[in-house]
């Protein structure tokens, strides 16, 4: 089953659910920002998609412009500023078994499924 880690107020998410969906593929909703990830599951993330957690922050968000920037975080600090903040967490993410991809443009999901 193929997992969406979903904004619905997001367009490139909402587009990238529409991919998902016209691929006839079961998919798994997650809304993360009611369903936060765990420290545990965002590190799992990052593997999957072999980047740091600074790569998958939103550093235009005000929370981040107003609490972080600047600060010379560690992978846990950032980490917990996800886990805090969902609204930090890039999107949309899709994960088909063990491959990951965050979709932007959201046609970059089409190489996973």
């Amino acid at each position: 089953m193929i997992k969406i880690y979903h904004n619905p107020r997001c367009g490139k998410s909402r587009a990238g659910l529409e991919i998902l969906e016209k691929s006839g593929k079961e998919v798994e909703i997650v809304k993360y920002l009611e369903n936060i990830p765990s420290k545990e599951e965002l590190r799992h993330i990052l593997s999957l998609l072999n980047i740091k957690a600074e790569a998958l922050i939103r550093t235009n968000e005000a929370i981040w412009k107003e609490n972080y920037k600047g600060k010379n975080l560690t992978e846990d600090q950032l980490i917990e500023a996800m886990v805090s903040h969902p609204k930090l967490i890039e999107r949309p993410i899709v994960i088909n078994g063990e491959r990951a991809v965050i979709g932007r443009p959201p046609e970059k999901i089409l190489d996973i499924i």
